[in-house]
């Protein structure tokens, strides 16, 4: 016998017969799962019971009860199914053991049960929707009253009064042409368009619920559409067009009113040569726009006999930027693998109050499929520890923390523990709270990083090879069709979570990771991938209402610029900043010595500078003010533009003082990590506290922090909340978007806040 989750008197009281049962069984056989209640006197309760049918030939998974309880009845104790309460509505959702009923067959002996207060039974009992007895639902009443409020030469505007709702509400109207479908809609008008001149129609309608369930026709009506010859004066050209608003996606316009001796049937909006949308009044908003982009808008008049005005004056409006003027983007990136080691989890974003100030997370990061080319969301976590090896990444992922992994109460984000049995949990599910609680949050999944890029070549490099793999990534994280794994994942279980796509391909045209493939195609395929990822969003964005993001981490060296990133927006031809949202900069990593001592480990140099030090040795110089002043030259909107900071620190040991406290000086190798296969790498409040002597200067020529034990000892260079207030000074004073972090786990508040600070 299975036992209930906590053994009362109740349960006791299966096992006893009952001294009075009532019991309702359903009345018609069912397309899906049926529900038979029965309720049994135990004296000072009722034990009330559910069981689920499958009187089908196939087996059904999942199942969902709703039922209203008695008036003067309340529900204690429940078993064998999820139940929530509201009011007197009860909603059950399966267990994990008793939500797969086979044909034929039952819950038994699994059955939902509860305690119930008093006897009676319940009401408005539904089964996956579906009535719990299997009979069919009643449809709402047919519309009354349909008449015409208007025609044209080519269209028909008809009304008609509400519908009564059967056993749902109406959701909205089919308007029939004849026999044939000829628009749909939620309120009780429409127009019918695409009709021929001077020609005769019947027109019907019927009401549905949300369900489908449709009424019978209304009573008909006809209507002739009006002769265009009886009128062939064009009304005059609308007056005064122009903007009264602007978002980042949307633009709103207003113009004055055309005349017409036969009256003015409507308006059409043109963006550029395109029609945008047809209206009736002397307003719109033209949606679907780029951020920070500029367009040209006219409107014509349509009299009754479809004769079209001129075209007003045009008025040209550049779109706002993603996160309005005035305000700054904080986008922060949040690692996959923190809740390791570094035992930051989703939910110390709101717990350090960065979530309050973020305004972007990208959470890092998705791979490549090596043999499909597609997204891929795999469950290996590394193929390696060595940072050269050219397989490090191939193949490799965590879906478990994606996805599958179950979070306790203090890991969650609303303090409510997964039970392990969630399609959706682990970080994602995380996000999805997160974003609830924050819902100024906008979330993009980041493709690749530097040991997921080896594959990005493969899947650039032709036209079908870019539209699969774009397909799949949105499948995957927009519609969040997740693959299974460990219980989790399935159809939709991610949907609503990313707003996005951010695109961290490192590099295009130039040598990142060791084994990278790359090539001097990659500049052109990179420019078309960002189409396409466009292209695809737009697409999926015209079926959702919603526009999706697009942005990329792009570097700070104008070699990998040059050899990879087509930036020019003023020569005429496409750039990839035509398609994308904004652009993070890379500001950081100009120097370090690296974990396994392979990349500068004998001399010290700042790493996220805000201009070029004096005193630099190498040949090639980095720092912010260079890396912006490429692309700005280049033509980009600053506004399209943000710069990337770092919430941790390159070190070094066995620094010599050099009479500069160490400043580009020799060194020995990288320094002990926060981490032991992290050398030369520690979070800014590990740093902070966990090297003991550090002694912090800044460098007013630069722009840089540092900080050495003295001589022999470590030097590490780093952002503190001085650094970052002047960056953040310097930023607004090019007119950038904002800034991009490098990454979340490294800091408990006190550097958000400084670049919050900064930037207010």
């Amino acid at each position: 016998m299975h036992l209930p989750r906590r053994a009362t008197v109740a349960a006791l009281a299966l096992l006893l017969p009952p001294t009075a049962v009532v019991t309702a069984t359903p009345t018609a056989a069912a397309a899906g799962l049926t529900a038979t209640f029965s309720s049994a006197d135990h004296g000072s309760w009722w034990q009330s019971k559910y069981v689920i049918a499958n009187p089908t030939s196939a087996a059904i998974t999942g199942w969902t009860l709703e039922f209203d309880l008695p008036s003067g009845v309340t529900m204690s104790n429940s078993y064998n199914g999820k139940a929530t309460v509201s009011g007197s509505h009860v909603t059950v959702v399966n267990e994990h053991y008793n939500g797969s009923v086979q044909p034929g067959g039952s819950t038994e002996p699994h059955s939902f049960w509860f305690i119930a207060s008093g006897p009676g039974t319940p009401t408005n009992c539904r089964i996956n929707g579906s009535r719990c007895d299997g009979s069919a639902d009643r449809p709402p009443s047919p519309p009354t009253g349909l008449r015409s409020t208007g025609r044209t030469t080519k269209t028909v505007s008809l009304a008609w009064d509400a519908a009564a709702g059967g056993d749902f509400p109406v959701a909205g109207y089919d308007v029939y042409r004849g026999g044939t479908l000829a628009t749909s809609v939620t309120g009780t008008s429409a127009v019918v368009t695409g009709l021929s001149p001077n020609t005769a129609y019947t027109f019907t309608v019927r009401s549905k619920d949300a369900r489908g369930n449709q009424s019978a026709a209304s009573a008909p009506v006809t209507v002739t559409t009006l002769n265009p010859s009886d009128d062939n004066t064009a009304p005059s050209p609308p007056g005064n067009l122009r903007s009264t608003g602007r978002t980042s996606s949307s633009v709103s316009l207003a113009w004055n009113a055309s005349a017409d001796a036969s009256g003015i049937a409507g308006y059409d909006v043109y963006r550029g040569g395109t029609l945008a949308l047809s209206v009736t009044g002397t307003t719109a908003t033209v949606t679907g726009l780029a951020p920070t982009t500029a367009y040209t808008f006219t409107v014509k008049a349509r009299d009754t006999y479809d004769n079209t005005s001129a075209a007003s004056n045009a008025v040209t409006v550049t779109t706002d930027d993603v996160v309005g003027g005035g305000s700054y983007a904080r986008v922060g990136y949040f690692v996959q693998w923190g809740i390791y080691g570094r035992q930051y989890f989703v939910k110390n974003l709101d717990t350090t109050g960065a979530a309050a100030k973020l305004t972007h997370i990208n959470y890092a990061f998705t791979n490549l499929d090596p043999v499909n080319l597609t997204c891929l969301n795999g469950v290996t976590k590394g193929t390696t520890p060595d940072p050269q090896d050219p397989d490090q990444g191939t193949g490799a992922g965590d879906a478990d923390a994606d996805y599958a992994r179950p979070m306790s109460a203090a890991q969650s984000v609303d303090g409510v523990a997964d039970t392990g049995w969630e399609a959706l949990r682990g970080n994602f599910n995380q996000l999805k709270k997160l974003k609830a609680k924050h819902p100024h949050l906008k979330v993009l999944i980041s493709l690749g990083g530097w040991t997921y890029s080896k594959f990005f070549s493969d899947a650039a490099a032709t036209d079908a090879a870019r539209k699969k793999f774009v397909k799949s990534c949105l499948d995957m994280y927009i519609k969040g069709d997740l693959p299974a794994y460990n219980g989790a994942g399935g159809a939709g279980v991610a949907a609503g979570i990313f707003d996005g796509i951010d695109l961290d391909w490192e590099w295009p045209g130039a040598e990142g990771h060791a084994g990278n493939h790359w090539g001097p195609q990659d500049k052109a395929n990179n420019l078309l991938l960002f189409a396409e990822f466009r292209r695809q969003l737009d697409e999926l964005g015209a079926t959702t209402g919603k526009r999706y993001l697009l942005t990329a981490f792009t570097p700070a060296d104008p070699a990998k610029i040059a050899a990879g990133w087509d930036i020019n927006t003023s020569d005429g031809t496409p750039s990839v900043f035509d398609y994308m949202d904004f652009a993070n900069v890379q500001g950081y990593d100009f120097h370090g010595a690296g974990s396994d001592n392979s990349w500068e480990p004998n001399r010290t140099g700042h790493a996220s500078n805000l201009y070029t030090d004096a005193q630099d040795p190498y040949t090639v110089h980095f720092s912010y003010d260079d890396a912006i002043q490429v692309y700005l030259a280049a033509g980009v909107n600053p506004r399209k533009l943000t710069i990337g900071l770092p919430f941790y620190g390159r070190g070094w040991q066995g620094v010599t003082d050099g009479g500069v406290h160490g400043e580009w000086q020799a060194a020995t190798g990288a320094a002990p990590g926060q981490f032991p296969e992290e050398a030369g790498t520690r979070g800014y409040s590990n740093l902070i506290a966990s090297v003991p002597g550090c002694t912090v200067h800044h460098d007013e020529q630069s722009i840089s922090t540092y900080c050495y034990t003295g001589p022999g000892g470590q030097w590490w260079t780093f952002d503190d909340p001085w650094s970052l207030q002047r960056k953040a000074a310097w930023l607004k004073s090019k007119g950038l978007l904002g800034v991009m972090i490098w990454e979340m786990s490294g800091d408990t508040g006190t550097l958000m806040s400084a670049v919050d600070g900064g930037l207010n």
